[in-house]
């Protein structure tokens, strides 16, 4: 099954009810990451009246789309990981049932987070839900796979570090190139930058996340036929196709929430600060990316911005709702991992 094509995926889900409910979900799950978390990459340049608000959200949508595709094509180290992150082996009928648990926890949680308006990272909902589920499943702590957890481990860092690092960095480079230069005369550059670094980072987190639910929708397949592992398959381009097409339509729904807490609440930008934060951002995600590693673009784009924030002074952060995001980024592990294997312990009684 080294080559999937639309007709044989379809057929598949016809003939296996659980397939069918796995893919909805799945997408699903990816429609809500397009909503609440895409907003994040567009954040700074509506609030910094580069762009209005709509117009911003539709570029999200086209570069989300376009990043799922291109770099699919390009490396999918990431969807490895992720495929390959939590042990599903035994009874691949009870492993479906387990994977269906996952994806609805994700959803459940996703959507309570956005309720209060506080980004969260599907990323981390996902990795958390699934992790839940397959100890669930096996019964203890041998449903994960620790050489690709710890990829997670390092991107949980690496996405804090590298974001407020590169966002700290740049953000002094840009304000010493540009000491002397007239600040009207540079509003129209840096307006133009803003909407460069937000498309940017639209579509490095259509790149990152969209291979994360990839890499789902090619495990539900493969235990739907017998296979626990998905050793050798390729991401068909259709399956992107679909993906990218999924998460661009949640990102056109919008997400005025997330932009609000993440462009206004936590730190008050001047254009070249949100030049600076997009680029940082785009970035690191990029070499996150092309290594492997799954980050979260949540974390990678507020961290870029408390890292521009402190080049003013530290204080100029506000404190509270970083610490509202930072409890959501600790709560993600737990609180998700736990409602998927509460989820997973239902669905497979149930069987």
């Amino acid at each position: 099954m080294e080559s999937i094509t639309f007709l044989y995926f379809w057929e598949q889900m016809l003939a296996h009810p659980a397939l069918f409910i796995a893919v909805l979900l799945t997408l699903g799950v990816i429609f809500v990451n397009g909503w609440t978390d895409a907003p994040n990459a567009i954040a700074t340049c509506v609030t910094t009246r580069c762009m209005n608000v709509n117009l911003a959200i539709l570029m999200a949508a086209v570069c989300n789309f376009l990043g799922v595709i291109v770099m699919s094509l390009i490396n999918t180290k990431v969807a490895s990981t992720i495929r390959n992150m939590v042990n599903f082996e035994g009874d691949t009928k009870k492993a479906m049932v387990a994977l269906c648990a996952a994806m609805t926890a994700i959803v459940i949680w996703a959507v309570g987070s956005w309720y209060f308006g506080i980004p969260t990272s599907e990323s981390h909902a996902l990795i958390a839900g699934l992790s839940g589920a397959a100890i669930a499943l096996q019964g203890g702590m041998g449903g994960i796979n620790p050489a690709e957890w710890i990829k997670v481990i390092y991107g949980l860092f690496l996405s804090v570090a590298l974001g407020f690092g590169l966002g700290f960095v740049i953000c002094r480079w840009i304000t010493l190139i540009f000491w002397k230069a007239d600040r009207r005369k540079m509003d129209s550059f840096f307006t133009g930058g803003q909407i460069f670094g937000g498309a940017a980072m639209a579509f490095m987190h259509g790149a990152q996340d969209g291979q994360k639910f990839l890499g789902v929708m090619l495990l539900a397949l493969c235990l739907t036929n017998g296979m626990e592992q998905t050793g050798d398959v390729t991401l068909p381009v259709w399956m992107m196709l679909l993906c990218s097409v999924v998460m661009g339509v949640g990102t056109s729904i919008g997400g005025k929430k997330i932009i609000k807490s993440v462009g206004m609440d936590m730190v008050k930008l001047e254009k070249y600060q949100g030049f600076s934060a997009d680029l940082a951002a785009a970035v690191g995600i990029l070499l996150s990316t092309i290594s492997g590693i799954p980050v979260s673009t949540t974390h990678m784009k507020t961290t870029a911005i408390m890292g521009v924030g402190a080049t003013k002074r530290f204080s100029a952060i506000n404190y509270k709702v970083v610490k509202d995001m930072v409890l959501t980024w600790v709560l993600t592990f737990p609180g998700c991992g736990l409602i998927g294997y509460i989820m997973a312990k239902l669905f497979l009684l149930c069987m």
